[in-house]
């Protein structure tokens, strides 16, 4: 509730001067990196568990491998009988787990390429705010853009909210993996579109440039060779 009504104050904010405009997008931001350090950390710490019982498992089989190989060959058979459904619980336990903790890396692969998203947003604008070659209207369409784009990272991230809890619950591996892909496919989609606007923009304010000299000013200023 609180990001929405964040949103909705940032819109009314595009009215603003350029300077109000860069005041009012930080915090809009910093909402976005906080919820994706709280992604992280939460990812880290299953992740932490998860591989800690993968240990234990794996310590379960190795006895379990051991004490069959101590056993004579005559006992081996009853013995296997007994302790059949007991291994068949922990393989499929084991497996399941790395199936998770596999589930973990690629959520937080996703939530850092988020904060890399708004890390450009925030570079980028910060120079396009300086920059002398846009007009105060140009500034402000730029910042509805940019608005967008964070709207939509923001859902990105209550998606691995989302996805992280339901890891908890019951949820088809099926389910789980098409709402993890989902969100892949979107912050790849969002960040190929801000660094294709970035560019554009990059371009237009090169092409503006009186002079070799301020175009070289320009080029470095953005990062272009």
């Amino acid at each position: 509730m609180r990001k929405h009504i964040l949103f909705f104050t940032l819109i009314l904010a595009l009215t603003m001067t350029p300077v109000q405009n860069a005041q009012a997008a930080n915090p809009w931001a910093a909402v976005i990196k906080a919820a994706i350090k709280k992604v992280v950390r939460a990812v880290d710490l299953m992740i932490q568990r998860r591989q800690n019982k993968v240990i234990r498992l794996q310590n379960a089989q190795k006895a379990i491998e051991n004490t069959m190989a101590k056993l004579q060959l005559d006992d081996i058979t009853e013995w296997v009988k007994k302790q059949r459904d007991l291994y068949k619980k922990y393989y499929e336990e084991l497996k399941k787990v790395k199936a998770v903790i596999a589930y973990y890396f690629k959520i937080k692969q996703i939530a850092d390429k988020n904060s890399r998203l708004v890390d450009e947003y925030k570079r980028f604008w910060g120079l396009i705010s300086d920059d002398k070659h846009f007009t105060a209207q140009e500034r402000n369409y730029i910042f509805q853009v940019y608005v967008g784009i964070l709207e939509n990272s923001a859902k990105n991230i209550d998606l691995l909210k989302m996805i992280v809890e339901s890891l908890t619950m019951q949820m088809t591996d099926a389910k789980r993996l098409e709402l993890i892909d989902n969100a892949a496919d979107k912050t790849d989609q969002l960040y190929s579109d801000l660094t294709r606007f970035n560019q554009e923009n990059a371009m237009l304010s090169i092409s503006r440039s009186k002079n070799q000299q301020e175009v070289d000013v320009v080029k470095k200023l953005y990062g272009i060779n």
